[in-house]
């Protein structure tokens, strides 16, 4: 079907809600859905969604086989758990809308509806841990860049095992690597949104997917690499810290207007999309076998 893009409105509890997809060429093709963080989700490069242009996903979406959506938040934003966004305030139900992305794509483009891999960054990362444990039967994995697990969501139990890789840098000011709060504090200055860092993240899924082993670790120039394998139904947790890392999608430059403003550290070494996808493909594995 080639690169070109289409958009779709769903419903989506009293809502109507919109999504952008490069459609896969072949059916029965894996989906990836690609959450952004906060700010703006109308705002285009070419009239593309923004987060087109900051992942390869798209350009890789042929050689690897896959359907890529882009869905856009309810005002730019996600109802990602923490409490501390418009979308959450408001109540918006974004793990139903995501599941009508899933379900719309299964229609429409005869994509696999239980080979869903959902990756996002900030407050996209934060949406992909809750939506990976509220539709865990249809998530098989899930890719956390610059985002830890809401502790507001940590007496969740999804019901099956779900595969994560995790990404952060050790310079990040906004997603500190050892956790923390959002900048959106009470208005009596009071902190919220708390949120687990890199270390204590994996932890959780690695618990809640029963993983068996220690892991392992890769070390290189510029990011360490610790998987831990052995969860129910080969699922598995990988854990990575981009040394001097800010608060940004490894492999994709920031753009020059951000690039003196704190957290825009980024690194070339890999680029994001490719390891994620390398991750998670052999991992998209039936609910099944992944059955808690």
């Amino acid at each position: 079907m080639g690169d070109e893009l289409v958009t779709g409105e769903l419903a989506v509890d009293g809502l109507m809600r919109s999504v952008a997809v490069r459609p896969p060429r072949e059916r029965n093709a894996p989906l990836v859905v690609v959450l952004h963080g906060n700010f703006s989700a109308s705002e285009r490069t070419h009239a593309r969604p923004i987060m087109y242009d900051w992942t390869s996903f798209a350009a890789h979406a042929d050689e690897w086989g896959i359907a890529v959506a882009y869905p856009d938040g309810h005002g730019g934003c996600w109802a990602d758990g923490r409490g501390v966004t418009t979308a959450d305030e408001a109540g918006v139900d974004d793990v139903s809308f995501l599941c009508a992305v899933i379900d719309w794509c299964a229609d429409r483009f005869g994509t696999a509806p239980d080979r869903t891999l959902v990756a996002g960054i900030s407050n996209g990362a934060f949406m992909s841990h809750r939506f990976a444990l509220e539709a865990a039967d249809r998530v098989p994995v899930l890719a956390a860049v610059a985002g830890g697990f809401p502790a507001a969501l940590l007496d969740i139990r999804p019901t099956h095992a779900v595969s994560a890789m995790l990404i952060n840098g050790d310079a990040d000011p906004i997603q500190p690597i050892t956790g923390g709060y959002s900048r959106r504090s009470r208005a009596n200055g009071e902190p919220r949104g708390h949120t687990l860092g890199l270390i204590e993240t994996a932890r959780h899924w690695q618990g809640l997917d029963r993983c068996a082993d220690d892991g392992g670790t890769v070390t290189t120039d510029n990011s360490s690499r610790h998987t831990v394998t052995g969860g129910v139904g080969g699922t598995e947790v990988s854990a990575w810290t981009v040394f001097e890392g800010g608060h940004t999608w490894p492999g994709t430059p920031v753009p020059a207007e951000w690039a003196d403003t704190p957290g825009s550290a980024v690194t070339l070494e890999f680029d994001a999309a490719e390891q994620i996808w390398n991750f998670a493909h052999p991992l998209l594995i039936p609910a099944s076998t992944r059955k808690l």
